[in-house]
C-alpha cells in the first residue's frame, strides 16, 4: 500500500503575475528555467550567503507555488515583498488552502504532484487542497530524508549561520552555480571554487542511547566535531567536521554512541 504522510509543518504561498519567475530568479539559488516542466528546489540567502529560507517551488496554470516552512512562512512572505518593488507580481498566503503530502511513490488522485527534486529515493510531493483519512500523519517521511542524509528547514541548516554547502545543496540539486546572479551568490560561489569544505551535514545511525537536538558530538578522542541537527527513530543528521571522522567514524555524547554514514550520492575524495 502506498503511504501518503501529510506534512503539517509545510505551508504554501503563490506568486502571480508577469514577473513572477524573474522576480525569484534574481533572488534565490535555483534556477527557474526548468518551470513548469520541472519543480525546484532552493533557497533563500543573506547577502553574506547564510542560510534563510529552502523551498519547494512549482507552476501550474501560470501561478508559482512555493513550499515553505509553516514556522516561518510569515517571514519568508515578508522578504518577498520586500522584494517585490515595482514587480507585477501578486504574493499570497494560500496556508489555509492547501495541505502538503509526500510519498515514497507517485501520489495517485492528486493534480498538483511531482517528483522531489532532491534525490530520486525521496519520493513525490503533492500539494492537495483536501484531506483524506489515508493521509498518515507518520514520520516516514522524515525518516527516509534523515537516513537518506537530506537537511531540510530551520533544524537542519541554522537560520543567518549556515552556508548551504555545508548542507550538501550542490548535491541535492539546490544551488545553480550557471544561472547568474542571485542574493548570496558571490560568498556561495567563492566557497565552492576554493573547493574546501570543512564541515558537512551527515547522516547518523543510533548503536546506544539516544539522539538529543543540537547536542555537541565528540570522536574516539573525545574532540568536539559537531552537533545534532534533526533526528527520526534510529537515525538522524548532524554537521561534522570531516578531518576529525577520518580515523573512525564512531562517534559518542553524554547520551549516547553513534555511527557517522557517508551517503553514496556525496562524494567526499576530493576533500
Amino acid at each position: 500500500m502506498n503511504k501518503i504522510n501529510r506534512l503539517d509543518n509545510r505551508s504554501i504561498i503563490t506568486i502571480s503575475g508577469s514577473d513572477r519567475k524573474k522576480m525569484l530568479q534574481n533572488l534565490i539559488t535555483a534556477n527557474l528555467d526548468s518551470l513548469p516542466k520541472k519543480p525546484v528546489y532552493g533557497a533563500l540567502l543573506t547577502p553574506q550567503g547564510k542560510f534563510l529560507h529552502d523551498f519547494f517551488i512549482s507552476e501550474w496554470e501560470d501561478i508559482l507555488y512555493i513550499e515553505c516552512e509553516k514556522i516561518h512562512k510569515d517571514d519568508l512572505l515578508k522578504r518577498l515583498m520586500m522584494y517585490r518593488l515595482r514587480a507585477d507580481v501578486d504574493i499570497l498566503d494560500k496556508a489555509e488552502d492547501f495541505i502538503i503530502l509526500a510519498s515514497k511513490e507517485n501520489i495517485l488522485g492528486e493534480n498538483f504532484n511531482y517528483k522531489d527534486p532532491r534525490h530520486d529515493e525521496m519520493g513525490y510531493r503533492a500539494i492537495s487542497s483536501k484531506i483524506a483519512p489515508s493521509y498518515s500523519k507518520s514520520d516516514d517521511y522524515n525518516e527516509r530524508r534523515i537516513i537518506l542524509g537530506i537537511g531540510e528547514g530551520s533544524t537542519d541548516f541554522i537560520i543567518n549561520k549556515s552556508p548551504i554547502l555545508e548542507g550538501n545543496f550542490k548535491e541535492i540539486n539546490g544551488v545553480d552555480f550557471k544561472k547568474g546572479c542571485y542574493v548570496g551568490q558571490e560568498v556561495t560561489a567563492r566557497m565552492k571554487y576554493r573547493g574546501k569544505i570543512k564541515k558537512r551535514l551527515l547522516p547518523l545511525t543510533l548503536l546506544k542511547g539516544k539522539f538529543e537536538p543540537s547536542a555537541p558530538i565528540f570522536n574516539h578522542q573525545d574532540k568536539k566535531i559537531g552537533e545534532i541537527r534533526s533526528s527520526s527513530k534510529s537515525h538522524a543528521l548532524a554537521l561534522i567536521k570531516l578531518d576529525k571522522i577520518k580515523e573512525s567514524k564512531l562517534i559518542h555524547n553524554e547520551q549516547g554512541e553513534f555511527e557517522v554514514k557517508i551517503p553514496k550520492w556525496l562524494k567526499l575524495e576530493e576533500e
